[in-house]
């Protein structure tokens, strides 16, 4: 999958604060994200992330 630092994403799955989306910080074997609910920031493994992504979103003016 093509994720990028700053993008995003809208997971199958909601936080328990309601929010769905989250914020990409930082990419690699594992991506750390950050709540656009509440701000809780997480780190977990890639394959999981991208299994349960719903939607991709880029800032404008990118890719």
């Amino acid at each position: 999958m093509d994720v990028r630092v700053g993008d995003v994403l809208t997971m199958k799955k909601k936080h328990p604060c309601g929010a769905q989306t989250w914020k990409v910080l930082r990419i690699g074997a594992d991506f750390k994200m950050k709540c656009t609910g509440c701000g809780h920031e997480i780190m977990s493994p890639r394959r999981n992330i991208e299994r349960h992504i719903k939607k991709i979103e880029r800032p404008e003016g990118e890719g």
